[in-house]
């Protein structure tokens, strides 16, 4: 689970926590959460054939082979400007093969549009990088208003079955997509 907003006072960690219970409830999960607010990727990447700086390459070993281990991701990301965050983008340009054949979940947030527009540009994103984008999302409109103070969801009927159909979906993609890449290398 891949933790998208370092932005101060986020929201994110409610949303997060949230759907980690899910998660474990639906089972079948090994939950390793990455928050981007405590990994420091510099901005600049290096030239193709450049290796990375020395800063980079720690922050690199603390994220890279955590993303490979993965059979399936899910990120949680707000909407800022129509569109998700910097640091979202930053950690999916460092990488390209860990996102290879695997699937990719989304659990959004925002005000209006309840941060679909973040997702739907990151499923071009995933797409250019051979990801699978799971067609079912989580969504949260009004993000601030949907939960009580002790970060349970108000109307927990309604966001725990969108969780569960998504989970779902992960759970077949993860396992099929997992399968394939045992009997057959993916190739880019």
């Amino acid at each position: 689970m891949i933790i998208s907003s370092v932005r101060e006072g986020r929201f994110a960690p409610v949303v997060t926590d949230w759907f980690v219970s899910r998660a474990e409830t639906h089972g079948g999960f090994e939950i390793d959460v990455i928050d981007l607010a405590s990994v420091n990727l510099p901005m600049v990447l290096p030239s193709r054939d450049g290796a990375p700086s020395p800063e980079a390459a720690a922050a690199l070993e603390a994220v890279s082979p955590r993303l490979e281990a993965a059979d399936a991701f899910v990120v949680v990301t707000p909407e800022y400007n129509h569109s998700y965050p910097a640091s979202l983008k930053n950690v999916i340009d460092w990488h390209f093969t860990q996102w290879q054949a695997k699937p990719v979940a989304f659990v959004a947030y925002g005000s209006v549009s309840g941060g679909l527009r973040a997702v739907e540009h990151l499923r071009h994103v995933f797409a250019e990088l051979h990801a699978v984008a799971i067609r079912d999302t989580v969504s949260f409109h009004g993000a601030w208003i949907q939960f009580e103070e002790d970060g349970r969801p108000k109307d927990p009927e309604t966001v725990n079955a969108a969780a569960k159909t998504m989970l779902d979906q992960l759970t077949w993609w993860a396992q099929s997509l997992r399968e394939a890449r045992e009997r057959r290398p993916y190739q880019a």
